[in-house]
């Protein structure tokens, strides 16, 4: 049995607007109807795999736990205090596996936001995989090159080894000729960034090569909590670890590094050009998503996530309509989209860190109308879920409930509020809401005073663990 190692950091801050830093593009239904970690998962469906083991970030845990949910199939969450690149996530799952399954245990390390459009032609890889990993190989899997691609590193094959070949050299993302080259040559594959080995000769390399890495979090993992969904590791421990890679820190140093080619429809889905390739196109080569209209353009990207995006006459161009922002872009400079989140960022703009629509663990809310002394949002409640006790010391809040029924304590009083209702919250009362009906509720919140920042919750009691201790 294979123990799927999914990690869910990142940013995709090259898919902006769709992908912002609190729900980045791992999360998002950018190919398909499912979103990208979801398909990571799905698409083993016929893999003799046990549950997956999901590497993620403080920020995004609610996130992913509840797309896991979504699949029936949670597994096990380790939450990462800060990112230190790949080397030190795998080592804490490797760890985990190590303690709970033994050094045996077979690890097939995935990146949640990569496209595989050919499952069955993976699964045939992962095949193969196996035996070589199962026998103290570190296995990585390279994507036979569809052209000249100047955005990936490569991998240069040496001797056949079975169904593999042991790795010549890891390569830099090289210029265009150099590229061609290694194309040319047939000895180069795109270095995908997926790995299948056992816990134990992960481990174990690591300790050779890199052994600062494994000591931190061999120290992070031996005093580990558990809350809720999640595995927490020892954060001072964890934050002395060194920053590496996966191929720094191991592959490009071991002796045991073996490559197997993977002609699968693989992509990292890093660019919106990228996106556009690995969509369905229309006879023109367009591809849209959403309420859009094209006409006498060619080559273009269009998604509408809420209004009418007409297109007339443009080619190689990519148009993406958010409910807060708007990108137009030429296909060909789309590595740039990065340099304007850098100057939102630097400017400190909401558009950079989340979209109009925020998701909380309870649910959500969407921040439809903001003024100098008001705000005024919709807040979906699910089934069962309950905001935090809280107060705020400079707003006051309205909530009108338009569909479902809501629990409110306001100060000392609890009470339920139906549709059509509505109660007033006073500043500096504490409060709460919750939803203990069998729909989701949902409920229009008008806030009013000096101050009206999020910042400005004090909370007093949270099942999810969000009270600052």
């Amino acid at each position: 049995m294979i123990y799927p190692v999914i990690m869910a950091g990142g940013s995709g801050s090259r898919l902006w607007p769709l992908s912002r830093k609190l729900y980045p593009k791992q999360f998002l239904p950018l190919h398909g109807d499912s979103t990208m970690l979801q398909a990571t998962i799905t698409r083993l469906a016929g893999v003799k795999t046990h549950s997956p083991v999901v590497i993620s970030n403080e920020e995004h845990r609610f996130i992913v736990a509840e797309q896991l949910h979504q699949l029936g199939d949670l597994g096990t969450i380790i939450l990462e205090p800060d990112g230190r690149n790949t080397a030190p996530a795998v080592a804490l799952a490797a760890l985990t596996l190590q303690q709970t399954v033994g050094d045996e245990a077979l690890m097939l390390v995935l990146a949640a936001d990569h496209v595989i459009q050919d499952a069955d032609a993976f699964h045939r890889v992962i095949e193969q995989a196996t035996p070589l990993a199962q026998a103290g190989e570190l296995v990585t899997f390279g994507i036979v090159p569809a052209g000249p691609e100047t955005g990936y590193g490569y991998i240069r094959s040496g001797a056949a080894q079975g169904d593999a070949y042991k790795v010549g050299e890891f390569v830099e993302k090289p210029d265009l000729a150099t590229a061609q080259s290694y194309v040319d040559s047939g000895d180069y594959y795109w270095n995908s960034g997926m790995f299948m080995f056992t816990a134990g000769q992960y481990l174990a390399e690591l300790g050779k090569h890199q052994p600062a890495i494994l000591a931190a979090c061999q120290a992070s993992m031996a005093d580990v909590s558990h809350d809720l969904d999640f595995v927490r590791v020892n954060q001072e421990a964890f934050l002395s670890c060194p920053d590496d890679s996966i191929d720094y820190a191991v592959m490009e140093k071991t002796d045991r590094a073996v490559v197997i080619p993977l002609d699968a429809g693989w992509s990292d889905v890093g660019s919106w050009s990228a996106l556009w390739e690995v969509n369905d196109k229309d006879d023109a080569g367009n591809v849209t998503r959403g309420d859009v209209m094209v006409h006498q353009s060619n080559n273009t990207y269009v998604n509408a996530e809420e209004k009418l995006v007409a297109v007339v006459g443009l080619d190689n161009i990519i148009v993406v309509e958010t409910k807060d922002a708007v990108l137009v872009a030429d296909k060909n400079k789309v590595q740039d989209v990065k340099s304007i989140v850098n100057e939102l960022k630097a400017q400190e703009r909401s558009e950079y860190l989340h979209h109009r629509y925020v998701y909380r663990p309870w649910g959500c809310y969407d921040s439809i109308d903001n003024g100098e002394r008001h705000q005024v949002k919709r807040i979906t409640v699910k089934p069962g879920a309950k905001l935090s006790v809280q107060m705020h010391h400079h707003r006051a809040e309205h909530w009108i409930v338009v569909s479902g029924t809501a629990s409110v304590t306001n100060g000392d009083e609890t009470f339920l509020v139906t549709e059509n209702e509505s109660t007033y919250i006073p500043v500096g009362v504490v409060h709460a809401l919750e939803n203990p009906g069998k729909v989701p509720l949902e409920l229009i919140e008008v806030q009013s005073g000096s101050y009206l920042g999020e910042d400005d919750i004090v909370r007093f009691e949270d099942r999810y663990g969000r009270v600052e201790k």
